[in-house]
């Protein structure tokens, strides 16, 4: 590494705190009764019911979900055996891989012990505070020793992921490249540079999968490992062949894979013309991989490369795995990790790189999304999809294979519950996906040629929330989505309107649009450049005239452009007086909906009581009682102003139109977010814990609030729904995202049949 990158690593390790970890508490420590909860006395119930029945500690104490980095630093990363101590910066990075892939807490345990029986010892005794242990950067031999006391004496997972992290990877890699290539595992022939921990590791996991033994032959430091080599160590004796061959350039012709594990520099240009036609190269030494791909390219161009690297394409890269292997063996209570459950992984992997990739894979490629192919052949480390392939496959392999001690009963609700980690929004919209797709919605959406929207079509399509019609040239949208390697098929699972060019079908629209807009400032030949150019328009048309069931338009411009021109077109709701605008904030604590942040300016009492019904009603549709709070700079009466006495005006017309609806006002927004303020300032509190619907006397008050608190907090968005239309239709802000516009189509396809 340069100088400056080497500082910057420093700094980063050293501020604005020493080391990457802390513990934060899961429980609030706020009062005595608190401490008595948590501490004595109250500690004890949970530490009897343990006795009682050991598995109990998965309910009473964080074992279930925590993790064991363990290494006693003889062979960290590429630096060697630089001891216990030094090698504790990369546990802790472990650490946080573990955290930020799939929420699983760890502590990095370090242990000064080069002995294997002594290490052995230390571990298999902390099998009490883990429920599952990560051996990581022990060197050969002593890993397969060490691996292999601590599965036989501990009854949780072992796993030692230079090992059979790195196989799964490889083997996830050379799945999809050998049906690149045109081959089969059974038949391809395999050569490697490094007989190691993970080479050995790579192989078994292969044979398991197909590949045939005698097809292998494995090269170290001191050549073939052949039959009749002197001082062959054990762990290598089952991969001897019989060969002449003893260097590896000897070794290489007709390898359909090279898979090196071993150091920079060793694969020469000049022997790839040995290989077999197509092959595979796997060249994984770090950071300086056996041959670099510019040169494998150059000597074999029919290639598929991988390596070690992020700065060239299909990295192996054990964060792949490990945390997603890890998160379904605890979730099922795993008493091991066998090799089933690697296999699981293996094919979770590798179809998920057959698919086309995420939006934040797309982001990190600069909007160019990778698709299945030579230069893709594994999916990236932080695609967010990973846990929902992996983790439920892990799952279901364990309960298969007999390890399992807490099966999971509904696995399609685990997959759910596996959302949170992916999208914040899944716990708030779970509600709203279920009921989705029993109402056959049809969904226009207006700007069909976007790639957000395209994106999020695909997963309204596999997901069944709605039929969707896009609105866009057919050649565009077609080009778009075979670029994009998305799957959907147009006229298959999904219907394209052209408005410059499906005149029979666009007309009588147009007809209807010159009446609707005509004594709204709009002549007739404005009329048609708006119904060709302005896509919200045939959108809302097409709603207008039941073609379609809701609409979705907007995501780039000025949104209360596309609000003026859809409001002509889409009435209110009979009763209703104006439109108004809910928006929902994603947040650590829960969800906070807030009233209205984009429509009506200054509301008066009857506006801000009509707001909250509707309001409160769009709330109870994600699943939450809502819990309403009418916020002002006064509290309970304390101002006699015009917003305050509008915002109590407004509280009486709610209480008598709904009697039922737990709510309450005016009060600042501190009192509404916080019971024990609110009870300190008045004394008969007629709301319950916390508000989730907070209504603003002003448009001002509402957005203001709303994208502060949106960037303070990193709030999730949902939304803003439109309240009050006659149909559902929505326009959505300007940085929405494809899981944002997949939350608004699952919302409009539920009003599409509730009739709100």
């Amino acid at each position: 590494m340069d100088e400056d990158f080497r500082k910057a690593a420093l700094d980063y390790h050293r501020l604005p705190r020493p080391g990457k970890l802390a513990i934060v508490p899961t429980k609030r420590m706020a009062t005595q009764r608190d401490l008595a909860l948590a501490y004595s006395p109250g500690v004890a119930a949970a530490s009897l019911a343990i006795a009682a029945d050991p598995e109990a500690a998965r309910d009473y104490t964080a074992r279930g979900n925590l993790v064991g980095v363990v290494s006693n630093g003889t062979a960290v990363l590429g630096l060697g055996n630089i001891g216990a101590l030094a090698g504790k910066p990369v546990m802790e990075g472990k650490a946080v891989l573990f955290k930020k892939f799939a929420g699983i807490d760890v502590f990095d345990i370090e242990v000064d012990a080069a002995d294997p029986a002594r290490f052995c010892d230390v571990v298999a005794a902390l099998e009490p505070t883990f429920g599952a242990i990560n051996l990581e950067d022990i060197k050969a031999p002593e890993c397969f020793a060490i691996e292999a006391e601590l599965r036989r004496r501990m009854k949780i997972p072992v796993f030692h992921d230079d090992q059979h992290g790195t196989a799964i990877i490889v083997a996830a890699a050379v799945r999809n490249g050998l049906e690149l290539q045109g081959k089969t595992l059974a038949a391809a022939r395999l050569v490697t540079s490094g007989a190691g921990a993970a080479a050995l590791a790579c192989v078994k996991l292969l044979i398991a999968m197909g590949l045939r033994r005698e097809n292998v032959v494995l090269t170290d430091i001191e050549g073939v490992v052949h039959v009749g080599r002197a001082k062959l160590d054990p762990s290598l004796a089952p991969f001897a062949v019989e060969t002449t061959a003893r260097t590896l350039p000897e070794a290489l012709p007709g390898a359909d894979i090279f898979l090196g594990l071993s150091a920079p520099g060793v694969l020469k240009p000049a022997w790839l013309a040995d290989f077999a036609p197509r092959p595979l190269i796997l060249a994984l030494a770090n950071p300086d991989p056996e041959i670099l791909p510019e040169l494998a390219h150059a000597a074999r161009p029919d290639a598929i490369i991988a390596t070690g690297r992020s700065d060239y394409p299909n990295q192996v890269n054990n964060v792949l795995c490990f945390p997603f292997l890890f998160r379904g063996a605890l979730d099922v209570g795993a008493t091991a990790i066998n090799t089933e459950m690697e296999l699981a992984t293996v094919e979770a992997i590798a179809a998920l790189a057959r698919v086309e990739a995420s939006e934040v894979v797309a982001a990190a490629y600069g909007g160019a999304a990778p698709t299945f192919g030579p230069d893709y052949i594994i999916p990236k480390p932080f695609d967010p999809r990973l846990i929902l392939a992996i983790a439920p496959a892990v799952a279901r392999a364990a309960m298969d294979s007999g390890v399992a001690t807490r099966p999971i009963a509904d696995c399609a609700a685990y997959a759910r519950d596996l959302e949170r980690f992916v999208f914040r929004s899944g716990q708030v919209m779970r509600k709203v996906f279920e009921a989705a797709p029993a109402s056959g919605a049809r969904i226009a959406y207006a700007e069909g040629e976007d790639e957000r929207v395209l994106r999020a079509v695909q997963t309204v399509i596999d997901e069944r929330i709605a039929r969707p019609v896009l609105l866009g040239s057919r050649e565009t949208i077609t080009r778009l989505i075979a670029e994009m390697g998305l799957r959907m098929v147009p006229g298959r699972d999904l219907d394209i309107r052209d408005p410059a060019r499906d005149a029979d079908f666009f007309t009588p629209l147009l007809d209807d649009y010159r009446v609707l807009a005509g004594r709204r400032g709009v002549p007739p030949a404005s009329a048609e450049r708006r119904l060709r150019d302005r896509a919200t328009v045939p959108a809302a048309l097409m709603l207008r005239r039941g073609l379609v069931d809701a609409a979705i338009c907007g995501g780039s411009g000025d949104w209360w452009r596309h609000m003026q021109y859809l409001l002509p077109i889409i009435p209110r709701r009979e009763g209703i007086g104006r439109v108004y605008a809910l928006s929902c904030l994603i947040l650590p604590a829960g969800a906070l909906f807030f009233c209205d942040t984009h429509v009506t300016i200054e509301p008066s009492p009857e506006e801000i009581a009509e707001m909250t019904l509707l309001a409160a009603t769009a709330v109870a549709d994600f699943g939450i009682v809502p819990k309403a709070a009418l916020l002002s700079h006064s509290n309970f009466g304390a101002s006699n102003s015009a917003s305050a006495r509008k915002m109590r005006a407004a509280l009486a017309l709610i209480r008598e139109r709904a009697p039922d609806l737990e709510i309450d006002g005016e009060m600042h927004a501190d009192a509404a977010l916080v019971p024990a303020i609110r009870e300190r300032v008045v004394a008969d509190p007629r709301l319950a814990g916390t508000a989730n619907l907070l209504v603003m006397p002003s448009l001002d008050a509402a957005n203001i609030a709303y994208t502060l608190l949106k960037a303070a907090a990193e709030g999730l968005p949902v939304g803003p729904l439109l309240l009050g239309m006659e149909k559902p239709i929505h326009v959505l802000s300007s940085n929405v995202t494809a899981r944002g516009i997949v939350n608004m189509s699952a919302l409009a396809a539920v009003a599409s049949s509730s009739g709100r």
